[in-house]
């Protein structure tokens, strides 16, 4: 069976199994009935299959249309001693070891303590949060993506973790609300894509004044403007980590702490 204009796209999760999303231009799925027989038949470690549709050119990988063919509408995967529901949208790591070592870095950075505020700028389906919340008082996770907060939702409830809040906003307007309001964090997490963050968000999570700000990327050029704007803002690198995250390839992520330059806090001194 071929289709043109079309592709296939895999999620692996514990034990192996696999969710299969096929994914083409039209807005049908010729043979549809066979598609499902075929991949029950050749691939017995499938069991989910959907099918998606990317009328679009360009490396946005899925469209904003999708259908449930067969099987579980899910993956549980397992990350860091915890449970994911993982849908066909749901950004999650695909290097499990690597990605726990990322994640067990960015906690180091944290520093977290037990009575901590902390704030998951860009947060998706909660997997730094939920890490986050097993080591902080709160956690309050914020993401522009409605779908993407409502996992999150369900990944803590999965997980008991009874400490995190999740919003569906921008975290540049909605990090300043909360500012209005009260809270100050102690940490803020951010883990954007690879545009990185806009100048609203880091700009507003500087004027929180965290006391660590730690900066997950996947693309050490957007890091290194950001991190150029949250320097302007008073926030220096103390430390820098990289991650192989795909071997053999170009691609690295870093993990950074960010802190208060001394200039700045000498500054306040004096005030």
């Amino acid at each position: 069976m071929c289709i043109r204009d079309s592709h296939v796209m895999g999620r692996v999760g514990d034990d192996g199994k696999v969710m299969v999303v096929l994914v083409t231009a039209s807005k049908t799925l010729p043979e549809e009935k066979r598609w499902i027989e075929e991949i029950q038949k050749e691939l017995p470690e499938a069991v989910s299959l959907w099918h998606n549709i990317q009328p679009k050119t360009g490396n946005t990988i899925l469209g904003a249309k999708i259908r449930h063919l067969w099987g579980r509408e899910t993956l549980t995967a397992s990350l860091c001693g915890l449970q994911f529901e993982v849908s066909p949208y749901s950004f999650f790591q695909v290097h499990k070891e690597q990605a726990e070592i990322l994640y067990e870095k960015a906690l180091a950075y944290a520093d977290l303590k037990g009575g901590e505020t902390v704030i998951d700028a860009y947060c998706g389906t909660g997997t730094i949060s939920l890490c986050l919340a097993k080591k902080a008082k709160r956690v309050i996770g914020i993401e522009i993506v409605k779908p993407a907060i409502e996992d999150a939702k369900k990944n803590a409830k999965m997980n008991h973790m009874e400490n995190t809040e999740f919003y569906a906003a921008d975290a540049g307007k909605f990090m300043p609300q909360l500012y209005r309001k009260g809270l100050v964090p102690d940490v803020i997490v951010m883990d954007p894509v690879r545009a990185g963050c806009s100048e609203e968000v880091l700009k507003a999570a500087a004027g929180m004044n965290p006391k660590r700000i730690v900066y997950v990327s996947c693309n050490p050029a957007t890091f290194a403007r950001d991190a150029k704007i949250l320097k302007s803002e008073g926030y220096e690198i103390k430390e820098i980590q990289p991650v192989d995250m795909f071997p053999q390839t170009m691609h690295v992520e870093t993990v950074a702490l960010m802190t208060k330059s001394t200039e700045v806090e000498c500054e306040k001194g004096l005030k």
